[in-house]
């Protein structure tokens, strides 16, 4: 079996881990509250990436002065707090919706940070072209049969998935602005740790966390923690080394279908006829913007809300 062939596995796989992680953020409010998830989650995310920044590090030894060191260290610093930041804010407004929107829905609303982004790009002057207006309006139609109830409009957990989905689209951005000028990996472990620490503070000041609670949700926080972070960003980052970027993008893509896949068998959600209409709609936007915006990427937020080593490699 060749490289390519191996990398499109490993992306299927990065995509399955991150689509079923909705399922374990789910699980995870029979336990603990939103902030608590998010704190554990984020700390062992961070912890998860520590081994393989060394075995990167001494790989690949970067003899630099002490100057430079000095500076890499500000800049990292900067970046991690301004990443770490954005992809709280994500994080935080997801996580809380996820105590009454079901996995799956989850799954494709928060997909459409990919659509977010070039409306966000927008409002600098970039032109949006005539296929994401397409997405856009697919998307719209999408959302209106996925989420629209007759009686009781929209709920609002839904539209704090849709403003999640808008900062991990602002998140990508800030991302994008800082990896042209840093470790990529370095930043991600950096601000799952910003992530995680503030995340505490709401914790503590909102919610009474027990030794117990975090036991009993131990499955959920694992996988969460260390599967979607450690392992998936490992075999993203060798999928993505061998195989195209629009093809990888496409790929990714499967996540929100797997989300669904896994509410359906694990936690035995169901959808209307109306709700898979809308899904095909959505997933349709999110594929038509892709082939066109290669640069559109995922940060895992679980890593939110939503690809690193894409990033780096974008025409933003």
């Amino acid at each position: 079996m060749n490289k390519k062939v191996l990398s499109n596995f490993a992306l299927f796989f990065t995509a399955l881990i991150w689509g079923v992680s909705f399922v374990a953020q789910k699980a995870g409010m029979d336990y603990v509250g939103p902030f608590s998830f998010n704190f554990i989650r984020c700390i062992l995310g961070g912890l998860s990436l520590l081994p393989l920044i060394f075995l990167l590090k001494i790989s690949h030894p970067e003899p630099r002065s002490s100057r430079l060191v000095h500076k890499k260290r500000i800049f990292l610093l900067k970046a991690g707090l301004s990443c770490g930041l954005a992809l709280f804010t994500a994080m935080t407004i997801q996580q809380y919706s996820m105590i009454s929107a079901s996995a799956g829905k989850a799954g494709f609303i928060s997909a459409l940070y990919i659509i977010f982004v070039p409306l966000i790009m927008s409002l600098f002057g970039q032109k949006i072209s005539n296929t994401i207006k397409v997405s856009i309006g697919m998307a719209l139609v999408g959302l209106y049969l996925l989420c629209f109830k007759s009686g009781s409009g929209f709920d609002f957990y839904d539209i704090l998935l849709l403003i999640s989905a808008f900062f991990y689209g602002v998140h990508i951005l800030v991302v994008n602005y800082f990896s042209r000028h840093i470790d990529a990996i370095k930043v991600s472990c950096f601000q799952f740790f910003v992530v995680g620490i503030l995340s505490s503070i709401l914790m503590l000041i909102f919610e009474e966390p027990t030794l117990q609670g975090f036991i009993d949700c131990k499955v959920p926080i694992l996988y969460a923690g260390i599967l979607t972070c450690g392992v998936a960003y490992t075999l993203q980052i060798f999928g993505q080394k061998y195989t195209a970027p629009t093809v990888a993008s496409l790929i990714f893509c499967l996540e929100s279908v797997f989300a669904v896949v896994g509410g359906s068998l694990i936690l035995h959600e169901s959808m209307t006829l109306k709700e898979i209409f809308g899904c095909v709609f959505m997933i349709s936007a999110v594929v038509l913007s892709q082939v066109q915006f290669n640069f559109i990427k995922k940060v895992p937020s679980q890593l939110s809300p939503p690809e690193v080593e894409q990033i780096l490699d974008s025409d933003l």
